[in-house]
């Protein structure tokens, strides 16, 4: 008996960019971002931009974690070494759970574009009130990478055998791989 495909569901996506100084008109990050969901189908419910402050970060976030309208955030910028990267230290504390994974999964991905600078990635990703958190480098070309090649399976219920959506409480649970 074959199981029926779960089909694709359009998520509500917000996305954050972390920067001391780029502008709407200069963000081309957080841009690239906006644009892989909406050409993927998914909605922008909030687009915004913060200073590399950890408090500032983790208002915003917080913010939208407790929001039932947005599923997914996506957040780019703040995951290097410098003294102004704080990205992880300030989320990784709201979370419910890590999603190990997806820095691992980033940073193999990332190798063959990069080589090995891409140690100095601190990409990460989380659980919180059932909303799934992404953050990646502040590239252009690292946010391609990643909504590319990891996030736009894994916010697709129809990805098989297995994606984030069902923790969204919006679909089915993951299926085995069995």
């Amino acid at each position: 008996m074959s199981k029926t495909p779960t089909p694709f569901q359009a998520l509500n996506v917000a996305v954050l960019t972390v920067s001391d100084t780029r502008t709407e008109e200069t963000d081309t990050s957080g841009q690239t971002l906006v644009d892989r969901a909406l050409e993927s189908g998914h909605n922008i419910t909030a687009k915004h931009i913060v200073k590399d402050d950890i408090y500032q970060l983790r208002a915003i976030v917080s913010q939208w974690i407790a929001d039932n309208d947005i599923d997914v955030i996506v957040s780019t910028g703040g995951t290097g070494f410098t003294d102004r990267d704080n990205t992880p230290e300030a989320l990784t504390v709201l979370f419910d759970k890590q999603v190990e994974g997806f820095g691992e999964t980033f940073r193999h991905v990332s190798l063959g574009e990069i080589g090995t600078s891409t140690i100095q990635s601190r990409a990460f990703a989380g659980m919180a009130n059932h909303t799934v958190i992404f953050c990646v480098p502040g590239s252009t070309n690292a946010c391609k990478t990643a909504w590319d090649k990891i996030i736009k399976e894994q916010i697709d219920a129809s990805h098989r055998p297995c994606n984030f959506v069902p923790h969204l409480n919006l679909a089915e649970k993951c299926q085995s791989r069995g």
